[in-house]
């Protein structure tokens, strides 16, 4: 893609126009601290009761894909290995050169947001571990795990092997009891009881909740919860809130609510949330386990060359540059990691589906 093509109205108004998803902090870096590790070693890295994570066989490529700039996302994955790049080709370099003659005063600006690499690859970059620590907190089928799906390569890590976590901490509401049925329904009950299975088998009980917009209006709209606000306030009639419903469900069951709406694009551009809707995840307080990222090759490079140029940031995401030093002239900056999250408070988490 040329520079030309990209450098438009629209991709001037998008580049000073920030997505309100951005502005929300990522919930897992919290729950899941970041650590490093030499190399990937697997026995490191621990799921349910400390058991190892299975992992699906699979090889190891290091082929870089580019992305386009104002496009899709491509992302190349393997044991868990990320990496991809942005290209400047010639053609853009000279295009660089006449859009910064030129006398718009916004060129520079938006041109530096544009080719501002390493900062939209890091972005990227931590997307990754975002989307793993969110599929592990909301598993639809009970079974906590990690699938990541890119170029036509399913990738499968399964931290509920035994399938103890479904059978002790995983409940799928009847038909009759979906939180969608406003009437019947009762989500006070349901989370008193899974605070319950929980604080039975570990003696730890679940002080928060995650849940997702959509989610929190089952609980904003409920007639039993109204009910019971109303019956709790003097006047005659209430207006239900998000807050006042949280508020409530705080002071009956100590229990906050979290919901979580940050989104990110998936491998074909399509705009997700990181935690979906229907589903109310129970966590104890503190952390969970860990962020782990392994020796990525850039890193090993960087190792054994100080030369080389390439960074380390966030942890573990490896940042590189090169320049090519026979025609064609071609700059290129690609970021990897090696990522996979441990989960070893596992036990002491209860996952309900709603809907």
């Amino acid at each position: 893609m040329k520079l030309s093509e990209v450098f438009t109205a629209k991709t001037v108004a998008s580049s000073y126009t920030e997505v309100a998803s951005n502005k929300i902090p990522y919930l897992g870096s919290g729950l899941f601290p970041a650590k490093k590790k030499m190399g990937l070693d697997l026995k490191w890295i621990k799921g349910n009761k400390g058991l190892p994570i299975a992992l699906a066989p699979s090889t190891f490529d290091a082929k870089a894909k580019f992305r386009d700039r104002i496009g899709v996302a491509k992302v190349e994955t393997e044991m868990p290995f990320f990496r991809e790049g942005f290209l400047v080709k010639e053609v853009d370099e000279q295009e660089i050169m006449r859009v910064v003659d030129s006398n718009d005063p916004y060129a520079k600006d938006v041109l530096g947001r544009i080719y501002d690499d390493s900062t939209n690859l890091i972005d990227g970059a931590d997307v990754v571990p975002e989307r793993m620590i969110m599929q592990l907190l909301s598993p639809t089928t009970g079974n906590p795990g990690i699938a990541i799906v890119a170029n036509d390569v399913n990738y499968t890590y399964n931290y509920d092997p035994d399938n103890s976590f479904k059978t002790s901490n995983f409940m799928e509401l009847l038909t009759t009891n979906k939180w969608s049925d406003l009437v019947v329904s009762d989500p006070l009950n349901d989370l008193m009881v899974a605070q319950a299975a929980v604080e039975t088998v570990t003696g730890t009980k679940p002080t928060i909740a995650i849940m997702s917009k959509k989610t929190m209006g089952y609980i904003v709209k409920n007639t039993k919860i109204k009910a019971s606000i109303l019956a709790q306030n003097s006047t005659a009639t209430i207006f239900m809130t998000e807050k006042r419903a949280k508020s409530f469900i705080l002071e009956e069951l100590e229990l906050n609510i979290i919901v979580y709406s940050k989104q990110f694009k998936d491998e074909v551009g399509t705009a997700k949330a990181f935690y979906p809707d229907d589903m109310v995840t129970l966590l104890p307080t503190g952390a969970l386990g860990n962020t782990w990222y392994g020796t990525t090759p850039e890193e090993r490079t960087l190792l054994g060359n100080t030369g080389a140029d390439v960074a380390i940031v966030n942890t573990g995401v490896a940042v590189s540059v090169s320049v090519t030093t026979v025609a064609p002239i071609q700059t290129t900056t690609t970021a990897s990691e090696i990522v996979l999250p441990s989960f070893e408070r596992m036990s002491e988490c209860y996952v309900i589906k709603v809907v």
